[in-house]
């Protein structure tokens, strides 16, 4: 699995067994170690002691001055009890026809358990293998939305985890149900879905600082099909692959994200074209937005790994359903290749498009169906504006 097409399939096939690597968590916690004092953080969709989330809060919880780390995992996660036997816990009965049970983990405080001079994972094993109220079997089946999660993400100030591809809007809209910090990696293109949209137009939730393209590598399930170039298999065995599109999303605020984009380019009339159906100008690369244009402009939707609030405004989203199109055309729908398909749309399904220029686009879309002219489609546009600051470069 490579590119976009591993988000895509896992939303698909439910795939949602993505586990990051500790470094890439390292790589972002690190923008936000002012948040964490005194505060309890909540990993919900982890296996506890499997899971990087949770090692990398035990192993920091001194460090960030925790108050309490709880973990939770659900009842068909594949590498649950990989790393740590439950049948090893003191006073914890188990049925041993089914071994892998949900549980959950709430540690209050880490110290040298096993006295070696250091306070590491061994200490953190030492501490759930011996006290039996460390580590709790759920009744349910862990789901995030589960009676029994939803009552401890109610007692947690910050959830941070890896949730399920596929169940990213509804985990968002979760998280803002009760009013939660939080720092979680889902895929670039939410920034396309409506309910995500409306959050980010009201500077809500924004991208992290760590992120901003290529592809990262997730550890898979042994059982996970490689069917691709993206992947590796180490040497005991583990499977990874390797994703695009991956980015952190939070509404933990954080000093880099008010830095300004650099604007270099002028704006003309032949490199940046109006839409057809939307008053504003084209813009392909975030880097070419031109410093000195002070209307709506349609940018790429990775405007938002630069995108200051202080330096821009998000307007709308240019896809169906967010901007006001104005098409009175009838266009015919053309395919791949740019051949006819037989189907006709006065409306053109609310994509933003501009006249074809066989120049800079690969084949039209659209041709309308009076004058013959030829249509390039233009995809999931976010509509900004510069704010005026009284700066004489538009910068």
């Amino acid at each position: 699995m490579s590119g976009n097409s591993g988000l895509k399939t896992a939303n698909k096939n439910k795939k949602d067994e993505f586990y990051t690597q500790l470094v890439d968590i390292e790589k972002e916690l690190k923008y936000y170690t002012s948040y964490f004092e005194n505060k309890t953080v909540f990993c919900n969709c982890d296996d506890p002691f499997e899971s990087n989330f949770f090692k990398y809060f035990a192993l920091n919880f001194n460090r960030l001055k925790l108050k309490k780390l709880i973990a939770t995992c659900y009842a068909g996660s594949p590498i649950i009890t990989e790393q740590l036997s439950l049948f090893e816990i003191n006073g914890l009965v188990l049925d041993k026809k089914n071994p892998k049970k949900p549980y959950k983990i709430e540690i209050n405080e880490i110290s040298d358990m096993n006295q070696d001079g250091a306070v590491d994972l061994t200490d953190v094993e030492y501490l759930i293998k011996n006290k039996k109220n460390i580590l709790t079997l759920l009744d349910g089946d862990g789901d995030f939305r589960s009676e029994e999660c939803i009552k401890l993400l109610k007692e947690a100030d910050i959830v941070v985890t890896n949730p399920p591809f596929s169940l990213f809007r509804e985990y968002i809209a979760q998280l803002f149900k009760y009013n939660k910090k939080f720092l979680i990696i889902g895929n670039v293109n939410a920034i396309t879905y409506k309910e995500i949209f409306s959050l980010i137009k009201q500077n809500k939730i924004w991208l992290g600082s760590s992120i901003h393209s290529g592809d990262r590598e997730f550890r898979v399930p042994n059982d996970y099909p490689l069917k691709a170039a993206g992947f590796r298999v180490d040497e005991k065995g583990n499977k990874y692959i390797r994703v695009k599109g991956v980015r952190w999303w939070t509404n933990l605020d954080y000093k880099e994200r008010h830095e300004d984009l650099i604007l270099y380019k002028k704006y003309n009339e032949e490199e940046y074209p109006y839409f057809c159906n939307y008053n504003a100008i084209n813009v392909n690369k975030t880097t070419d937005i031109p410093c000195d244009y002070k209307y709506e402009m349609g940018v790429p939707i990775t405007f938002m790994d630069k995108f200051n609030p202080e330096q821009f405004k998000i307007k709308a989203l240019g896809i169906v359903g967010s901007c006001t199109f104005t098409n009175n055309r009838k266009m015919e729908i053309l395919d791949k290749n740019g051949k006819s398909t037989g189907k006709y749309t006065i409306n053109a399904k609310g994509t933003l498009y501009r006249k074809f220029n066989p120049k800079a686009d690969k084949v039209p879309n659209f041709k309308d169906v009076i004058t013959g002219e030829l249509y390039s489609s233009i995809y999931a546009r976010l509509i900004i504006e510069k704010i005026d600051r009284g700066e004489n470069n538009g910068n």
